[in-house]
């Protein structure tokens, strides 16, 4: 460690009485009452001032906390009427998903039923479309071992057609 070197005092200055700082220190009631008069002078003047303007700090700031207060109740008012304004918009917005999915339910229910019905269809069209193959082969079968008996058939049914349509021009013609 290092060490400090003796520090070196100034010698006290001694004060005669015949300083001017002496003086005025020699009479401590005549500090005291003039130290009294500056403050009675102070205050007398910063009511004198309060009365001349007609405002008063405390009275400022009791106002400003009264404003304060009734601004602060208004918030707050403010703030209980758009939380029950938001209470009842969210209470409206379940309503109405309740709703929606409700719908949705049907919709689904509708759709299954929908599809039950459409492989039902589709099995039927099927099953039909497999009897109109069998009828085919079975009518090709029958074409090729008597071919005779089909084109007598046919020729009868053209025949009949040309009488049915002839018949029909000459009613409208008459």
């Amino acid at each position: 460690m290092t060490e400090l070197a003796p520090r070196h005092y100034p010698r006290q200055i001694s004060v005669s009485r015949s300083a001017p700082v002496s003086h005025f220190g020699g009479q401590p009631v005549f500090i005291g009452a003039a130290a009294l008069a500056i403050i009675v002078l102070g205050i007398g003047s910063i009511l004198a001032w309060r009365a001349y303007t007609g405002t008063s700090p405390e009275l400022d700031r009791l106002a400003s906390a009264r404003q304060l207060q009734a601004r602060t109740a208004l918030a707050s008012e403010q703030l209980v009427e758009k939380t029950k304004g938001l209470e009842s918009t969210q209470q409206e917005s379940i309503d109405q998903l309740q709703v929606v999915q409700d719908q949705l339910t049907t919709v689904r229910r509708l759709l299954a039923a929908q599809q039950t019905d459409t492989k039902k269809l589709s099995e039927q069209v099927t099953t039909l479309t497999e009897s109109i193959d069998g009828l085919r082969q079975s009518f090709a079968s029958a074409q090729t071992s008597d071919p005779a008996p089909v084109a007598r058939r046919s020729a009868r049914v053209k025949s009949k057609v040309f009488r049915s349509a002839t018949r029909k021009k000459g009613k409208t013609q008459g």
